[in-house]
This record gives structure tokens, C-alpha cells and sequence, in this order.
């Protein structure tokens, strides 16, 4: 016995297994990466946020009753208990080998990129891991895979260079283990990288990226215009000649008076022997001020240059400006040069739409409007009529999103940065922001990303993923959408929607699955691999032949920033894409008669029935167009032909009253929809139609139908819109919906501001208990005023 207890006395009691391994230093003694000596023995320390550490026991609990240490042992690292927020500095152990697969440590503190605990590789000095705090003081015990790196060295980096809210960092506890924990607590984490992402190549020549390029079998990337031809490509567009029309923006970053003269043009490029690649450039507008957006057509060009939108008119049959710009709408800031007016196209509905990011702040309305009859808009999506020449604020939120498109049934898909990056765009909504405050400071909530994965790894924001994030899609910084609806790649990409991964340097691809009155977005496979770091594809877009171009800027500089120096003006690249090789196609639908044109309305490719909806909206041919028309529409059994239809219908001025009531009564949801949506684009209907939404609201089965009434709803006043909402408001089914609660919030909500009575009834009858605390908020704010 008394060996057995001497024997105990000289070793130590057991150690607990929960509480893993000790790394070991050079010494073969155990690192004080615990702290347990009570002071920096085995750390390096840079700053003043280290000055006093560690700190022994909980310090926490006594300046706040919320929250507490939750340290290991006696001794932790706590920069805000000695130096406060302000204090910043770094924190560095000694190298010490990786002995087992997995490590754990315990991390708290602010969640910023640089208030993190990072792992670094030996010798190569790479990031293995970078955890951040939670926003709370309590530490909580991180795992991390250490599997790659097993036997090699690494070093552990503590970082404190936040001064701000939440800027300091807590640590304590660093131990290895032979197989991932499962200890109280643990904070869930992303895969970690191993390595940065590599990327083969950069700074090669238009031909070169062009053949560097890796595809899914059977397609093919070529080269169909690069620099000097081109250069600076910001903006793209085709006509109704299958043109390419380019944007070129030299000014970029830096915004110019438009009195200074520009550095920007508009040029066209034209495959006239169908190679593949242009053969004839033609320069339409030069001297223009940091153009942003590009559409073509009612016999001119649509560009955006803050602080303008401009028509400019062309003459007919050639490609010369045939007078000078006319300012449709003035207003659009620039205070980030990256986030003014961008991506334009057309919708089906025959508005012009577009994107606003969310650090400019437009007050968009035609020139000498007053602020009363001007919209405001930072980050959003907005449309402009070309007729009638109104503008719109179609939905609120998102980033500094560059690029929206449309599927088969007209919904819109729009692509966003550094916030989740894939949203179905509705009418009326409104999507969480980047940063600021939506304009109505009743909304209460918004609507989120429909995307279930992201591009980047880890869970301490997009920008900790830079460089590191090869196997999730590339990164945060996402440009461009295209929804394909060509007839040159295979059937199963028709409908899938592809937008370019900035830091990726390649084209994602996600898949929407219809789920509710909305969609989920699936993480398809990567479309096209540019295995060239400068590769910055900025749109797509498909043409004629089914084949798609995209625009490159091509630049060694990646992110935004200020300084004109850092930009490569030189590059600039156009590239194709097909399945194949597609027959060339030589078109002009600009020659073709009305009931040609109506043809095209079942074409497979909707690039010619988008275009030929263009040229019946500029030429409004009347009863020789609507007589066929109303036939596919009453008659084909295939509903996106019905809608195609319904949509050449309404923009030539032929949807009626008539057919609108069969169409409310259609069998497929997405035609009641719509239906429901061109009848209320003026903000008004016939008695009879409101009536029948009414109707629906209550009996309808469709949740894809419910959501068209909650936008159209918003377009109403708050008398005619009450019997709507009351009745969207019983469908308890759709409670778990992604868009349903909050839309019918957004349609309610001038209900609950202008009438008090009106909105406590609500309340009483509503089966969306969200919407009830809702309206009780709203009243509530209306009686303290």
C-alpha cells in the first residue's frame, strides 16, 4: 500500500480523458497553452492587449449577471478584464508538434475577423484554422480536425486588433485528442481549410485563359473578343440581332462630374461569318461618366452612369446615336462606386429592371422632380417602364448584388455578396441587408437567403473564407446571373442558375427546387473552373445559337478599393461557352412581320421569345398579335407557354378584363399569379377582378397563389386591400412558409398604421401568430406617437 501511494504521489492522479493531451514543447514538458503557471511562459506578445494577462478566476460574473468566464483551471487570457476594447495587440505560442488528430481550445469574445484565434502550419506558415468569438464572455470549447497536419509543427496566434464593440478576445485550454470530443458545449464548426486555395495561372493572354479554362465534358470556353478590342468590360447586353454590346468602364473606381468628361464607352460586337469570335467592332458612344448598366432596345440604348439613367436614341439601321443622351431619371449616387445602378434586363413584363447596392444612397425621380415625387433606394431592386416612363422600387435588401434573371415561369433570381448569396426576388419584399436600416422602420424582419449552403467555410463570416474556401464554391463574392434557358447546353442545366464566385475565380451553379410559395437553392456543381486568379467574370448571358458570353474584367485586384492604381486597365475579356459546336445562328428579329413574331412565342430558346416580346411591346401591333396570342393562352397545355402568352399580351396592351378572369381561374398557380400581378401593375383593377382575389385570397390552395395576392395587396390602397388581407391571414397552413408570414406583415402593416379598428380586427381573426404581435407593435407605435 504505501508504494502504491508513492507510486500515485510521484506520477500524478490520472488524467482526465475528457480533458485531452497536453501539446509537449522541445523539452518533452507539457506548454503552458493552459496558463496554468500563471503567467506568458511558451507566448510572444506584440500590443498592449496582452499587458497583465492571464487572468486568474472569473472576472466576469461580477461586472455583469449575464454571463461568466467559463474557464478551464485557474488562469485564462481575457483582453477586455485588463485593457478594455481599445487595447490591441497579438499573442503567439511556440512551435510545437501535432501528436493527434484532433485539438480543442475554448474561444469568447467579438466575432470580428481580427478578434480570432488562428493555427498556423510549419514551415509553409498557412492558415489550418481561424475561430472567432460568439459575442459572448463565456468560453466555449472549439474542435478542430487536425488530420492534415498530423506530425508536422504548428503555432497558435491569438489576435486582437478590434478596438471597437466587442473588441477583445478570450482563450484558454489548448489540448489534443486522438478522436473529435464530444464534450459539453462545443461550438459547432465548419470544415476548417488546410492550406490557401491554389490557382494554377494569372495574367495570362485572352487565348491562353481561354484554354486554361476546365468544364463539364462536351463543353467548351473560346476567346470571342479579349484586349485591346475590349477592355474594362462592365456591362453587357445582346439585341435582336444576337449582338454583343459591351460597356466599358475605365473610370472605375473613381467617379467623375459628368462636365469632366468621361472614360467610358459603349462598343458592339458582331460575329458576322458565325466563328465563334467577333469580326467587326463598332464604337456607338464614347466620352461617357462611369457607365454601370447597359440594355438595348425601343429604337436606342438604356445606360446607367450616375447620376443618370440615359436613352440614348439611334438612328435606324445604323449603329450611330441618332441625337444626344436624354436623362430619363437622375438622383442615382455613387458614394461606393461599386454599388450604383447595375445589371440591367429585361423583364417579362416589359419593365426594365435592375440592382442598387447598399452603401449608395439614391433619391431616384425624373429630372426637377421634387423629393416628394422622387424613391428612395440604397440596397434594392428597381424597375423602369419604358412606355410609360415610371419608375419603381420593385423590393428592398440585399448587398451590393450585380446580376438578376428570370426562369421559365417569370420568377426572378438575384445574386448578392458578402451576405448569403441567392434570393427569389418578390415583388413588395424585403431581404436582410448588408448593413443599415430598411426604410419603413415598421418591418420588423425580412426575408432571407433561400440558398442552404454557402461558397466560403467556416462560421466567423465571408471574409475569414477568403483564399481558403476552394471546396465550398470559392467564396463570398458572387457576380452575374444567368437562369439558362437556351437550346444548346443539355437538358438537365435549363433552369439552373449561374453566377460567377469573384475569389473563386469560376462559375458557380445552384439549383432551385421549388418548395412552398418559393424556392430552396441547391448547391450544384462548379460550371466553369477559370484556374486563373485575375479571372473576374462579371455577367452572362445566352444567345441565338443557345450558346452563353460572358464578360471578364480580368485584374490582378480582386476587392473594391479606392485607389485607381491598383487596377489593371489594360484587360478585358468576352468569352463563349457551348455545348458542342450549335449551328451559327444569323438573325434579325428586328425584319420579322407580327405573326412571325408571335411564333417565336413557343420557341424553345427563350432568347428569341424574350426578344420578340421586345420588338411586339416597341411596335404594339394590336388584334393581329393578340388573336393568336389569346389562343396559346386559353389553349396550350404547357403553363410557361400560357405565361409567355399572357406576357406578350400585356405588354402590346391586349391583356383584358375578359381574359384576366380566366386566366384567375387557370389550373396552374403560377398563370393565377401572374394574373394577378399584370392586372395590379397600374395599382388598380376592375371591380370584377378584385372581387375574384378576394375570393382566392380565401379559397385558393396555392401558396405560390397567396404570395401573388400578398405583393398585389401592396399595391392597393388600405381600403381595398383589407378583405385580402384578412383572408390570407386564416391560412395557418402557411406558417412554417419562407416569404408567406412576412409578406402578408408587409401588406397588413399601412392597415395597422391607418386604422386602428380594421387592424385590431385583424389581429383578433389572425391565424399567423407573427403577424398578430406584429400589428399589436404597430398599434402600439401609432398610440405613443
Amino acid at each position: 500500500m504505501k508504494y502504491l501511494i508513492a507510486t500515485f504521489l510521484l506520477l500524478g492522479a490520472p488524467q482526465d480523458p475528457n480533458d485531452g493531451i497536453a501539446p509537449l514543447g522541445a523539452d518533452g514538458k507539457p506548454l503552458n497553452l493552459d496558463f496554468e503557471d500563471g503567467t506568458l511562459k511558451d507566448w510572444t506578445a506584440t500590443g498592449t492587449a496582452f499587458d497583465g494577462q492571464p487572468i486568474k478566476g472569473d472576472t466576469v460574473a461580477p461586472r455583469r449577471n449575464d454571463m461568466k468566464s467559463d474557464h478551464k483551471g485557474n488562469y485564462w487570457i481575457g483582453t477586455y478584464e485588463k485593457g478594455g476594447d481599445a487595447a490591441t495587440g497579438t499573442l503567439t505560442s511556440v512551435p510545437f508538434k501535432v501528436t493527434h488528430p484532433w485539438c480543442v481550445f475554448y474561444v469568447a469574445g467579438g466575432a470580428h475577423e481580427n478578434t480570432c484565434v488562428t493555427i498556423y502550419s510549419l514551415p509553409e506558415k498557412q492558415i489550418v484554422a481561424k475561430v472567432s468569438g460568439d459575442e459572448s464572455e463565456n468560453l466555449k470549447p472549439v474542435a478542430i480536425d487536425l488530420t492534415s497536419v498530423l506530425g508536422k509543427e504548428i503555432y497558435v496566434r491569438l489576435v486582437d486588433q478590434n478596438s471597437g464593440h466587442w473588441g477583445h478576445l478570450n482563450f484558454d485550454h489548448f489540448r489534443f485528442y486522438a478522436a473529435k470530443p464530444t464534450l459539453p458545449n462545443l461550438r459547432n464548426q465548419a470544415a476548417q481549410p488546410t492550406a490557401r486555395d491554389q490557382y494554377k495561372y494569372n495574367g495570362l493572354s485572352p487565348d491562353e485563359a481561354a484554354k486554361a479554362m476546365t468544364l463539364p465534358e462536351g463543353f467548351r470556353v473560346s476567346c470571342f473578343a479579349g484586349e485591346p478590342d475590349v477592355v474594362q468590360p462592365i456591362a453587357m447586353a445582346l439585341d435582336e440581332r444576337g449582338r454583343v454590346w459591351i460597356a466599358e468602364n475605365e473610370s472605375y473606381p473613381i467617379w467623375r462630374k459628368p462636365e469632366d468628361g468621361g472614360k467610358c464607352r459603349i462598343k458592339i460586337f458582331e460575329d458576322a461569318d458565325g466563328d465563334g469570335k467577333f469580326d467587326k467592332k463598332t464604337l456607338f458612344l464614347d466620352n461617357l461618366n462611369f457607365v454601370s448598366g447597359l440594355e438595348v432596345g425601343f429604337g436606342g440604348v438604356f445606360i446607367g452612369a450616375p447620376p443618370y439613367l440615359l436613352f440614348v436614341p439611334m438612328k435606324d439601321g445604323e449603329d450611330k446615336p441618332s441625337g444626344p443622351p436624354e436623362v430619363l431619371l437622375d438622383g442615382w449616387e455613387h458614394q461606393d462606386t461599386h454599388e450604383t445602378l447595375n445589371t440591367f434586363i429585361w423583364g417579362p413584363d416589359g419593365w426594365l429592371y435592375g440592382n442598387h447596392g447598399v452603401f449608395t444612397h439614391s433619391n431616384v425621380g425624373k429630372p426637377g422632380a421634387p423629393d416628394a415625387e422622387r424613391k428612395k433606394i440604397n440596397a434594392g431592386f428597381w424597375r423602369y417602364h419604358p412606355i410609360r416612363k415610371e419608375f419603381e422600387v420593385f423590393a428592398e435588401g440585399a448587398s451590393n448584388q450585380w446580376g438578376i434573371d428570370f426562369d421559365d415561369r417569370g420568377q426572378a433570381f438575384a445574386t448578392a455578396c458578402v451576405i448569403p448569396h441567392l434570393y427569389h426576388v418578390i415583388q413588395g419584399a424585403r431581404y436582410q441587408r448588408q448593413a443599415g436600416n430598411h426604410f419603413n422602420p415598421y418591418t420588423y424582419d425580412d426575408i432571407k437567403t433561400i440558398a442552404d449552403h454557402r461558397h466560403y467555410v467556416g462560421t466567423k463570416g465571408p471574409h475569414a473564407g477568403n483564399g481558403l474556401s476552394d471546396a465550398a464554391g470559392g467564396g463570398h463574392a458572387h457576380c452575374g446571373c444567368m437562369v439558362y434557358l437556351g437550346d444548346n447546353f443539355p437538358p438537365e442545366y435549363r433552369g439552373k442558375i449561374f453566377f460567377n464566385n469573384i475569389h473563386g475565380a469560376r462559375v458557380n451553379m445552384d439549383i432551385p427546387e421549388a418548395k412552398g410559395s418559393g424556392f430552396v437553392g441547391k448547391h450544384g456543381n462548379d460550371f466553369i473552373m477559370a484556374n486563373d486568379k485575375w479571372s473576374q467574370i462579371l455577367n452572362l448571358r445566352y444567345g441565338p445559337d443557345g450558346s452563353a458570353y460572358f464578360i471578364d474584367w480580368y485584374d490582378k485586384q480582386a476587392c473594391h478599393t479606392m485607389n485607381p492604381a491598383d487596377h489593371d486597365r489594360s484587360n478585358g475579356r468576352i468569352f463563349r461557352v457551348a455545348y458542342n459546336s450549335p449551328a451559327p445562328a444569323k438573325v434579325d428579329l428586328g425584319k420579322l412581320g407580327t405573326k412571325e413574331l408571335v411564333a417565336l412565342t413557343l420557341h424553345k430558346n427563350d432568347w428569341y421569345v424574350r426578344h420578340a416580346r421586345k420588338v411586339l411591346q416597341e411596335r404594339r401591333p394590336g388584334a393581329e398579335a393578340w388573336t393568336p396570342l389569346a389562343e396559346i393562352a386559353l389553349k396550350n397545355p404547357d403553363p410557361t407557354r400560357v405565361l409567355r402568352a399572357m406576357w406578350a399580351l400585356h405588354v402590346t396592351g391586349g391583356f383584358s378584363e375578359d381574359l384576366a378572369l380566366k386566366m384567375l381561374s387557370h389550373q396552374d398557380a403560377h398563370v393565377r399569379g401572374w394574373t394577378v400581378q399584370l392586372c395590379l401593375e397600374q395599382h388598380q383593377a376592375p371591380a370584377s377582378v378584385l372581387a375574384r382575389m378576394a375570393e382566392l385570397a380565401k379559397s385558393d390552395e396555392s401558396p405560390v397563389v397567396r404570395l401573388y395576392l400578398a405583393s398585389g395587396a401592396q399595391r392597393l390602397t388600405v381600403e381595398q386591400r383589407v378583405p385580402i388581407v384578412e383572408a390570407l391571414l386564416q391560412h395557418d397552413e402557411d406558417l412554417q412558409d419562407h416569404n408567406l408570414p412576412l409578406m402578408y406583415w408587409y401588406a397588413a402593416e399601412p392597415i395597422a398604421g391607418a386604422d386602428m379598428k380594421s387592424a385590431a380586427l385583424l389581429a383578433a381573426k389572425s391565424k399567423i401568430p407573427r403577424v398578430r404581435e406584429y400589428i399589436s407593435r404597430r398599434m402600439a407605435a401609432s398610440v405613443s406617437k
